[in-house]
């Protein structure tokens, strides 16, 4: 594929995903207060850039307009929420820690000192 190809492929897949993205973003802040679901900070025009659209199911294309799968959060917040659920995946229990208090994350498996004494009798 030739990059002038690649490049316009890329930008489609830009514009399309953020058509998407505002056509939910619009209803979800006509839907909900504009305050943020976990933080409870409260948004105005000035500042509602950084409130975010949170799907609740991770699943971008699921968007029924009820708001279901919606939360809105402010940046920080939805960046806590992701970086949660990437935490969650990589200990290998695959669940998300969506609320506070839920969800059920291991202790540490990595042993870092697990050979030091065999290490240091040498």
């Amino acid at each position: 594929m030739s990059k002038s190809k690649m490049d316009e492929l890329v930008a489609a897949t830009h514009k399309s995903r953020d058509a998407r993205e505002l056509g939910y973003r619009e209803q979800a802040l006509k839907l909900y207060p504009w305050i943020c679901g976990r933080c409870e900070r409260e948004f105005g025009r000035e500042n509602l850039h950084e409130l975010t659209v949170h799907h609740r199911d991770h699943n971008h294309d699921y968007n029924p307009s009820d708001g279901s799968n919606w939360e809105l959060l402010c940046l920080y917040c939805h960046d806590n929420e992701h970086q949660r659920l990437l935490e969650a995946e990589q200990q290998g229990t695959g669940k998300s820690t969506h609320a506070a208090g839920t969800g059920s994350s291991p202790g540490s498996t990595h042993k870092p000192f697990a050979g030091l004494e065999s290490l240091l009798k040498k």
